[in-house]
């Protein structure tokens, strides 16, 4: 009887660990995603961004030789990334898209989103070829849209947490603001029509608006753990939770109040503190597409909760930290195939981070002698 009880134990503390590990494909999958992650932030930070700064320093230039020629180069290599970024995404999605739907327990959901997204493939190389234009971009867009639902729809269906159905549904809501924005205006334009497409700005700011609060769901649905909670008997773990959360709160508070106390203390500086702002808020709003209409101390907060949860994940080896990360990488703008690719395959390694079935949940199901029903929860796929 204690042999027996000690198996079921042992079944239950391995039944709750994840299932979908980036290692758990094979190494060519495994390799393929932590390349499309990697290039894809130095596309961002040496593309979309750096050579955005170059072209806000070109005032600078002309007293600075070296300016120029450095921000050259920098876009040059992130030119050069973008090609990378976009056949390693190929390559992934082609392999996250045979993974899924010659799973054992694909679900029609499964299947639709993954034939749309091989669908999404095949326009993509077809526009490479032939200029897509309006009635094409709106293909395009709908078409994700409709990928988008479905696969999320599935994430909400397979994973109980409150906290992640939640992230699913602000990030979906958020990124559907974008895309109803592109389909409705090209649509509007493809027409001829004169009259403003209803409700385009007020999803357009809304959805990025979702978008940052997503950032902070993300840490809420994978972030938390018990070494940052203030609860904890370890010291070490104590010392790291006050650490960030004290890190949190200083830089938060300082970019609320930086604004009101610099004009008090020194109008001149406040001045020249907003124009570096602004300077920074249009870099990110042609590289990720956000306008910083809400206070830059969110986006802030955001990017700090989003970025220790994909650092954590990925330090474990979970697909959620690839597929989280590259979600947020492509920004909120999907102004580039390669972009909305990015999240296409973000949230497919999303759903495929799930976690086993308890115990409880397994046992009634079991047949046949204890042994083999113990080793099928030990050893069984989600």
């Amino acid at each position: 009887m204690s042999a027996l009880m000690g198996m079921v134990m042992k079944a239950a503390t391995l039944s709750e660990r994840v299932t979908g590990k980036v290692s758990d494909f094979g190494p060519l999958f495994e390799y393929t995603v932590k390349l499309v992650l990697l290039t894809s932030f130095l596309e961002l930070v040496l593309y979309r961004l750096v050579s955005r700064l170059g072209m806000h320093l070109s005032k600078l230039a002309t007293d600075h030789p070296w300016i120029t020629p450095t921000f050259t180069a920098l876009t040059e290599v992130g030119t050069w990334l973008l090609n990378i970024v976009a056949v390693l995404l190929f390559l992934a999605l082609t392999l996250a898209l045979i993974n899924r739907w010659g799973g054992p327990k694909a679900s029609q959901l499964s299947k639709l989103g993954s034939a749309g997204a091989a669908l999404l493939l095949l326009l993509t190389i077809v526009f490479l070829v032939v200029q897509p234009g309006m009635l094409g971009a709106v293909v395009y867009n709908g078409l994700t849209l409709l990928v988008l639902t479905a696969f999320l729809s599935e994430y909400v269906r397979t994973h109980r947490e409150p906290a992640q159905r939640v992230l699913a549904a602000t990030y979906y809501l958020g990124i559907s603001g974008w895309l109803y924005y592109q389909i409705v205006s090209t649509m509007y334009s493809l027409t001829g029509t004169i009259a403003a497409p209803p409700l385009v700005y007020e999803s357009h700011r809304m959805g990025e608006a979702l978008m940052v609060l997503a950032s902070f769901f993300v840490f809420v649905a994978y972030g938390k753990s018990k070494s940052l909670s203030l609860r904890t008997r370890n010291r070490q773990q104590w010392k790291r939770a006050m650490w960030f959360w004290s890190t949190t709160g200083i830089i938060f508070s300082a970019l609320i109040v930086a604004d009101y106390l610099l004009e008090i203390f020194s109008p001149a500086f406040a001045s020249a503190f907003r124009q570096a702002s602004q300077g920074i808020g249009w870099i990110f709003q042609f590289g990720m597409g956000y306008t910083f209409y809400l206070p830059f101390a969110v986006y802030v907060a955001g990017l700090l909760c989003w970025s220790y949860t994909v650092v954590k994940l990925l330090m474990i080896g979970r697909l959620a930290g690839y597929g989280v990360g590259l979600m947020f990488i492509a920004g909120y703008a999907l102004l580039f195939s390669n972009l909305t690719l990015m999240v296409v395959l973000g949230v497919i390694l999303l759903t495929l981070d799930r976690v086993k079935p308890t115990v409880a949940e397994s046992l009634p199901a079991a047949t046949g002698s204890v042994l083999p029903a113990t080793d099928g929860l030990v050893h069984g796929q989600a």
